[in-house]
């Protein structure tokens, strides 16, 4: 670069912090991050912060690009769709893509980001642990912090400032203080617990392997995502009040009555199910928008600071990890102009981290209401024989999101025409045999525009 500052400070160490560290060490920048919490790689995890993650093919980019991929292959396990569990036991498969190549992979939120702490580390980054940013002087280029053991309020110069530091960011609070900063933040009725389904034996996974599985109940569900080690990282979702909600389920007793009664299969494969129940702490789910993310070239929001989404598309990571291969691009385009940098970035993501955001709530409801309905199952199947015959024309939402780098913004707009399509081609048949191809073409030649496929 022509013009490196001297600093990059980056605020938080969890997933895009040193991933984002990674690529700037690679072209030179000295850069030091500062994180709230303890080292995980030192201290026990905190439960609830174990959650599995969502591995697809905007984040697999981004780890090309950083040259850590194969690194990462080795603690992935591929899914290849979703396994529908039944009230009575029944499974059904549905694929996620069109073909065994389209799948997303769990991967442990702690072991992707001690891989990739480990990897800033060795590219050069320092990162200090139990540093809580306390605030920051845009004037002065300084940042305030404070050590969580010893209280040591210091001023560090900090150079180019980016805040990483997820959905209660410290940073993007600061630029709150600053005039005509627009946030909003909407918060699920739905809570998510922590739960676990433990190897078996011998070490082997109780269920398929490689599948996500749901337990879909209309008002609440249960999810379980394959870890390496032969266990299951399950995730409850429940309202927070109400019929069927964590405040209800305040004793072991109703706990168990309430699984045994809409989750019977898994919960026989759970020993410690009050234990972790009890234990693991009830987590929120947030969606924030703000603008701008950025401040005269001097301080950027990136992640879950500038557009947290709910986890249900399974983008959080990927979004993220794409945050930071579209920052580089522009930063190798423009040679360290951060001005122009950062405008540019926030141009080209906000329209479609809005769009990612909106399209994860959307899915909160087909995933607990609609997958176990058997006319929104035939209408996947539809969706894969016409993207069959129109490959470049007719592509699912789902795919357009998780298997390639179409921008989220279109794949939300092709979603609506899509969705319509089907279901005039749906309403009165239940058999790919009886699908009317004549008018399938004709309303897809007439519909749908040539689609640049990215990844």
């Amino acid at each position: 670069m022509k013009s490196a500052p001297d600093k990059i400070t980056l605020i938080g160490a969890g997933l895009n912090g040193p991933l984002l560290a990674i690529f700037l060490r690679q072209r030179g920048f000295p850069v030091e991050i500062y994180e709230r919490r303890p080292d995980m790689r030192q201290v026990p995890m905190s439960a609830g912060r174990s959650i599995n993650l969502a591995l697809s093919t905007r984040g697999i980019h981004a780890l090309q690009q950083a040259g850590l991929w194969d690194r990462m292959r080795k603690i992935i396990i591929p899914m290849k769709g979703r396994m529908m569990h039944s009230v009575d036991g029944d499974l059904t498969f549905q694929p996620y893509g069109k073909n065994e190549t389209e799948v997303i992979n769990s991967i442990s939120r702690a072991e992707l980001n001690v891989a990739l702490m480990n990897a800033a580390e060795e590219q050069g980054a320092t990162i200090h642990f139990n540093e809580r940013c306390t605030g920051y002087d845009l004037k002065a280029g300084t940042i305030r912090t404070r050590n969580g053991i010893t209280s040591e309020e210091k001023t560090r110069d900090a150079g180019v400032v980016i805040g990483c530091d997820g959905s209660a960011s410290a940073m993007r609070a600061e630029m709150l203080k600053l005039s005509r900063f627009n946030f909003s933040q909407q918060y699920l009725d739905y809570g998510y617990k922590e739960l676990t389904i433990p190897a078996g034996s011998q070490g082997e996974h109780q269920l398929e392997t490689n599948a996500l599985h749901i337990w879909p109940r209309g008002n609440h569900m249960l999810i379980a995502l394959p870890n390496i080690d032969g266990t299951f990282a399950c995730i409850l979702f429940l309202p927070f009040e109400g019929k069927d909600s964590f405040s209800g389920l305040t004793t072991e007793e109703n706990l168990l009555g309430f699984f045994e009664s809409r989750f019977p299969d898994a919960t026989r494969l759970m020993p410690r199910l009050a234990e972790n129940y009890f234990t693991n702490p009830t987590g929120a789910m947030v969606t924030v928008k703000c603008s701008p993310w950025h401040v005269e070239g001097k301080t950027l929001l990136l992640g879950d600071a500038a557009h947290a989404i709910v986890p249900f598309f399974g983008q959080g990571l990927n979004c993220g990890f794409e945050d930071c291969s579209y920052l580089m691009d522009l930063l190798d385009q423009h040679d360290g102009e951060w001005t122009r940098v950062f405008e540019e970035f926030e141009k080209a993501r906000k329209v479609n981290t809005d769009a990612i955001a909106d399209m994860a709530i959307e899915n909160f409801t087909e995933m607990r209401d609609r997958v176990a309905d058997p006319r929104f199952l035939f209408r996947k199947k539809v969706e894969l024989a016409l993207e069959a015959k129109y490959p470049e024309l007719f592509v699912p939402k789902y795919a357009m999101v998780t298997f390639h780098r179409i921008p989220y913004s279109v794949a939300l707009a092709r979603g609506v025409v899509q969705d319509r399509i089907l279901s005039e081609l749906c309403e009165h048949i239940d058999r790919i045999e009886d699908l009317d191809w004549g008018k399938a073409e004709r309303l897809i030649r007439q519909d749908l525009t040539l689609l640049e496929i990215c990844g």
